[in-house]
């Protein structure tokens, strides 16, 4: 039986984005707690034509924008196709710049996208949500990915991101397998958004893990 938070069960996802696209300004962002955060989201397979593929491209591009965000995934509109945008700015200090390797980063489409780590190397920094929002938390991940997807006009990517890049990479494509960054986060580590600005604004996390009583992952 489809639930009534499951939409797409009962129709086509054409029909659920043209919806989310009639209301005007930024698409509303899923909270932690809807199944469609926790299911691997539909291959794209031409369920919307391309006018709309377009469309809901940029809407998910305002969306992030409003927010604020780096990077989001479909599935946080409530849309379960494999479907992300990214774009960084990074308006951060030359210090915080070197010690987590956060660049500017162009806007991106990204469908169907899958990554895989490049050597051994990771890189463990606090990290936050759009669909957890007021918290955030230390995880490690690779400190450089190969990126395989198309953009929104069928275009192949095949791209290797190394530091703060294959950060948002990473997050954005987990969501598409229904995986939220606190499953493979140091749970000691978690930290309201004011106490973040009050004690955690560091580079690195490694006061945080001294005063919280975790250890950095390797």
């Amino acid at each position: 039986m489809a639930s009534e938070r499951d939409p797409s069960a009962s129709r086509p996802l054409s029909e659920l984005v043209e919806e989310l696209l009639d209301h005007e300004g930024p698409l509303p962002i899923v909270a932690a707690g809807d199944p469609v955060l926790r299911r691997p989201a539909e291959p794209f397979a031409d369920q919307l034509d391309p006018r709309l593929l377009t469309r809901f491209v940029a809407a998910l591009r305002a969306t992030m924008h409003a927010a604020p965000g780096v990077g989001l995934a479909a599935p946080q509109v409530g849309v379960p196709l494999r479907i992300a945008v990214i774009e960084d700015p990074a308006p951060v200090s030359e210090e915080v710049r070197v010690a987590r390797g956060r660049v500017p980063q162009p806007f991106r489409a990204l469908v169907n996208p899958s990554y895989e780590g490049v050597g051994a190397g990771r890189a463990v920094f606090f990290e936050g949500c759009l669909s957890v929002p007021g918290w955030q938390a230390v995880v490690a991940r690779h400190a450089e990915v190969r990126l395989t997807a198309l953009d929104e006009r069928g275009r192949a990517i095949d791209e290797v991101f190394t530091g703060w890049p294959a950060r948002i990479v990473q997050h954005e494509t987990d969501h598409l397998d229904g995986v939220l960054y606190l499953d493979r986060a140091e749970l000691r580590s978690l930290s309201s958004n004011q106490a973040m600005a009050e004690r955690w604004m560091q580079p690195t996390p490694a006061e945080a893990a001294a005063a919280l009583g975790f250890v950095l992952p390797d």
